[in-house]
C-alpha cells in the first residue's frame, strides 16, 4: 500500500495514508459503474477515512437524472460515503475478505446539489462495531467548503 505518513503527536498513531483506486479495489468488491471512490486521502485505522469522488459528466446516471440539469442522485452520494466506510471496515482486525452490506440509513440530509465537475470529499467515522457483525458510521460530504450530504449508516457482515 502506498502511503504518505504523518505521525499524530498526541498518540503516535499513523493518521494519514493515501489509498489509490487500485488499492481501494483490493479492499472493496465494487466495480464500474458502481465503484464510487477515486482516492482515500486520510485514514485512521478503526476510526475514520476521508475519500474523494470526482464527479464527471460521464457518470452513467446523468443522462436520466436530469437531462437538462444533471444532479448526482442522493442515493449515489450516500453509496459513495458507504464505500469510504467500507475501507475502514475491511481493515478491522479479523475482517479481511468479509463483505459489509448496507443495512440502514438514518438522519440522511441532502443540503446542496452535486453536479458534474464537483469534487465530493467524504469523511466517514466509525461510531460503533458490535459482535464483529454490526457497524454504525457517520458520514458527511463536502463540495468546496459546503456541506452537501450527511447521514448515519448501518452495516452488517454479509456471509
Amino acid at each position: 500500500m502506498s502511503s504518505t505518513t504523518d505521525l499524530n503527536t498526541d498518540n503516535d498513531r499513523e493518521t494519514k495514508q493515501i489509498f489509490t483506486v487500485a488499492e481501494i479495489q483490493e479492499l472493496l468488491p465494487h466495480r464500474y459503474p458502481f465503484a464510487m471512490v477515486d482516492r482515500i486521502i486520510e485514514y485512521v485505522p478503526g476510526e475514520k477515512a476521508v475519500g474523494i469522488k470526482n464527479v464527471t459528466f460521464n457518470e452513467p446516471y446523468f443522462p436520466g437524472h436530469l437531462p437538462n440539469l444533471p444532479l448526482m442522485p442522493g442515493v449515489m452520494m450516500v453509496e459513495s460515503m458507504a464505500q469510504v466506510g467500507g475501507v475502514i471496515l475491511a481493515q478491522l482486525p479479523g475482517m479481511k475478505g468479509k463483505f459489509f452490506a448496507f443495512a440502514g440509513i438514518d438522519k440522511a440530509r441532502f443540503r446542496r446539489p452535486v453536479t458534474p465537475g464537483d469534487r465530493l470529499i467524504m469523511t466517514v467515522e466509525l461510531l460503533s462495531f458490535k459482535r464483529n457483525r454490526i457497524a454504525k458510521m457517520k458520514g458527511k460530504g463536502m463540495v468546496d467548503d459546503n456541506l452537501v450530504v450527511e447521514a448515519e449508516m448501518l452495516f452488517s457482515v454479509f456471509e
